[in-house]
Parts: structure tokens; sequence; C-alpha cells
């Protein structure tokens, strides 16, 4: 059986992620019904049961109650069940799974924001994650600014990374960028600036171009 495709979305606070997670779900899937595939939506953190549990603890709690490299063993530790009991089994029955954040954001905001040593993001990663990488990252990109205005004026939100401060958030949106300039063969850019039916154009061409 062929493996599936593994799509992560990244990027800043009010980027607009959850909503093209959700664009993209409604365009992909009758696309991969005709093949005989699937695809699932999940997140992180979270995305499976222990996961879950693991994000009730570090998202919705106060920005100081974890240093910065408790939060990067709390993530994955999370991201370690999400792919044992979703990821994985998805791939392997030839389905696709579009995960809303994934190792990236480890990697910006406890590395590029909280300022963790880079190695010793890459070794849990290598040892978690190992060969799962995603097939596509895509990662919204916006103004600091222009997103914690969306981000504060949903009404609801987490505050666990929203209250850090524009300073952190700068070094956020930076930190993506250079991921991006890294791995040029599996991320794109997404400006996530226009329209919703603009940002859905860009992360369908970018889908289209690079894997179907």
């Amino acid at each position: 059986m062929t493996r599936g495709r593994f799509i992560t979305f990244e990027g800043g606070e009010g980027a607009g992620k959850s909503t093209q997670v959700g664009r993209l779900m409604a365009r992909l899937a009758p696309v991969l019904a005709g093949r005989g595939q699937g695809v699932i939506r999940t997140r992180e953190p979270g995305g499976s049961r222990g996961a879950e549990i693991i994000r009730n603890l570090v998202v919705a709690s106060d920005a100081e109650n974890w240093s910065p490299v408790t939060e990067t063993l709390l993530m994955y530790a999370s991201r370690s069940d999400h792919l044992e009991n979703t990821i994985r089994p998805a791939l392997a029955a030839g389905d696709w799974v579009v995960c809303d954040r994934f190792a990236d954001s480890s990697r910006a905001y406890q590395g590029a924001g909280g300022g963790v040593a880079p190695d010793f993001i890459e070794q849990m990663d290598r040892g978690v994650v190992g060969d799962d990488q995603p097939d596509l990252t895509l990662v919204f990109d916006l103004p600091v600014d222009v997103g914690l205005e969306r981000a504060f004026g949903r009404g609801l939100f987490e505050t666990r990374f929203e209250s850090k401060g524009v300073e952190f958030h700068q070094r956020l949106r930076e930190g993506f960028l250079r991921i991006c300039e890294a791995h040029p063969q599996r991320c794109v850019r997404i400006d996530a600036a226009g329209t919703l039916e603009e940002v859905e154009a860009r992360v369908w061409a970018a889908v289209e171009g690079r894997l179907l």
C-alpha cells in the first residue's frame, strides 16, 4: 500500500492557520476520495488522547508556569503519543494527514522564542519524529502586530503563548522564516494577508504544485 502524505501548517498567532486547514480539508477530501484515499485533520499540541491531556497542562496554564526547556520536553512527549496513535497509523494506511502545527512550532516557540538550544531540539526531534517528517510544511507569515490584533480580537483564546509580549512574537516570526529558508524542499511561505479566498488559493497552489 502506498504511504499517505503528511502536511503541516505553521505560523505565529492570528495568522489564520486553523481556518485554512478546514478549507484545505474540504478541497482535498474529494480529490483523494477519487483515488481511494482518505484525509484526517489533527493538531498539536494534541491530536490523540494522551497528547490532549498534555495540551491542557501546557497551553491553558499561566505563561510563567514552565521553562522553555520543560515546554520542549512536554511538547515532544505529546508529539510522541500523537505520532504513535494518530499520524503513523493514518500514513501507514495510505491516508493523508493535515496537522495544525507540528515540530517546527517547537523550533520556533521554544527555540527562537524561548531560547532553547537548537541542538537540544534537534536531538529530541531525531528521537521522537525520526523519519516521519512532513512532506510539505506551509508557513503562514503575517506582521506581528496584525497577528496579535487578530488573535486577541477573537474573544476566545488560550493565553499561554499569546500573552508573551511583542518581542517574543517577533523572534517567533523570524524563527519561522529561518526554517523556511533552511528547508526549501519542504517548506512554503504563505502570505497570510488578504481575504480568506486569496489565502486559500495560495495554500491550494502549494499543495497542488508540490504533492498533486
